[in-house]
């Protein structure tokens, strides 16, 4: 008896590597369920009951308590520096996750801190944050963010969106921290390695680096 549970384990677990394998080389086995990606546990999520979303949620919230010491504990950040995850879209927060992972995003913590995430936990942090609600960071706008504005909708809109909330592919820059957004701005201009997005970089490049504060503040304080 004791071999029988045993040997059914052994097999348990050969399905399970070969499932995962099977994800990573895009091979479906004969008679293996392959292992569910961040994305199924997505997908699953937003087509359930409104109450069981509200506890993927929650769950989110719990996954992500690491998180809360930098982006605060509903997503809006701690430090100027650090980005605001709070209505983020959750197909982006996967992405930015995976870009970790792959090392098209460089930060030694954020690439160690995505590496302990279960696909559910990604998925479940994905909505947690999606679903906060967003409060400006920047302080009362001055004269710069209307030329910011102008700036914005002629070089930014056509990814980011016309009131700047992003997408499935683009970040919502709405309310975002200003120093995060400067600093990013200004590694997309001078394409120093921490972010790598050639159509970016054109779009900085066309923005030019005299434009990028007045940008920054139009951003930071848009509701």
């Amino acid at each position: 008896m004791e071999q029988q549970k045993l040997i059914g384990a052994a097999r348990r677990t050969l399905l399970q590597v070969l499932g995962a394998v099977g994800v990573v080389l895009g091979v479906a086995w004969p008679g293996v369920a392959t292992a569910d990606t961040p994305r199924d546990h997505l997908e699953r999520i937003g087509k359930a009951r409104p109450a069981d979303q509200k506890i993927a949620q929650d769950a989110g919230r719990k996954a992500a308590f690491f998180c809360a010491n930098c982006h605060g504990d509903t997503g809006s950040s701690k430090y100027t520096e650090v980005p605001n995850l709070a209505g983020q879209h959750p197909l982006y927060v996967l992405g930015q996750i995976d870009a970790f992972l792959n090392g098209k995003r460089k930060d030694a913590f954020m690439q160690g801190l995505m590496k302990v995430l279960s696909a559910e936990e990604k998925a479940q942090i994905a909505v947690f944050y999606a679903a906060q609600p967003v409060t400006p960071a920047g302080t009362p706008s001055s004269a710069r963010a209307a030329e910011g504005r102008d700036h914005f909708e002629k070089n930014c809109v056509r990814c980011h969106g016309a009131d700047a909330r992003g997408g499935e592919s683009f970040p919502r820059l709405a309310g975002q921290q200003p120093e995060y957004l400067r600093r990013s701005l200004q590694r997309y201009l001078k394409v120093s390695g921490e972010r790598t997005y050639p159509p970016m970089t054109a779009a900085v490049s066309g923005l030019g680096e005299r434009n990028i504060e007045a940008v920054v503040e139009y951003l930071a304080n848009l509701r």
